[in-house]
């Protein structure tokens, strides 16, 4: 989605390089290491055959963003948004890109539909009771193939988005990270970060930037800078680029 999808393969992965390099300059401490973060499960405006208006994306393409990640040594974010699907129904369907020890999972609340309202129409929610589900299903695929732990991305802008977040169970096998999903002028991703991240960090924090939407619709002449994204506090260990 988004850039991932935009650019032919050898522009793309030179304008991930360019990011990497930007935050390896910009943070001294931890080190920058790319990744590719690709939509495995999207919501869709029409039931489909199952009436759970979501779509699958065939395994060849994920297998084809994996063998790109490889060429540069990086990271995959397999990302699911479920419609009115479950968690329960979809997340197990790629156990075996799970047990692969450089990927990763994300999830979206926002096309979590348990209101019944069409994808698009309104803003999703899951639950704690939906993330405590991921992080033991994760939990179980890294000591069922002895690997390091897993990420599980949480993509949030609003509170409802997720519900009763101090429900939400830690497990050493997982490292949660509430992703600030927004986009916008400078001010306003900042201010949604310091409402609805801050408060409620859970484990760690991510920070999304929108190429098109933070800078061209809006007027800014460019999107935040790596600069710009240190000063929030707590201070993002996971910044994706759409």
């Amino acid at each position: 989605m988004g850039i991932l999808g935009e650019l032919p393969k050898k522009a793309m992965l030179s304008k991930l390089q360019q990011e990497v390099d930007k935050w390896t300059v910009a943070d001294t401490v931890t080190p920058a290491i790319p990744a590719l973060h690709y939509i495995a499960v999207t919501a869709q405006l029409n039931p489909g055959k199952g009436g759970t208006y979501r779509l699958r994306m065939p395994f060849h393409q994920i297998d084809t963003v994996i063998n790109w990640a490889r060429e540069i040594n990086a990271l995959v974010f397999i990302d699911i948004q479920v419609g009115m699907s479950t968690l329960q129904q979809e997340v197990p369907e790629f156990e075996k890109y799970l047990a692969m020890p450089q990927v990763h999972l994300g999830i979206d609340p926002e096309f979590s539909m348990k209101s019944g309202a069409k994808p698009g129409s309104a803003i999703g929610t899951f639950d704690a009771a939906d993330i405590n589900y991921t992080t033991e299903y994760l939990a179980d695929i890294v000591k069922k193939y002895n690997l390091p732990p897993k990420m599980l991305v949480v993509h949030r802008f609003t509170r409802p988005m997720v519900t009763n977040y101090k429900q939400i169970k830690l497990r050493p096998e997982v490292q949660v990270i509430m992703d600030m999903d927004g986009w916008g002028i400078t001010a306003k991703k900042v201010t949604t970060y310091k409402q609805f991240i801050y408060p409620e960090p859970v484990q760690f924090t991510g920070f999304k930037i929108f190429y098109k939407n933070d800078a061209a619709r809006v007027g800014q002449q460019q999107e935040m800078q790596p600069a710009d994204v240190l000063k929030l506090k707590p201070r993002p260990i996971y910044i994706q680029y759409q």
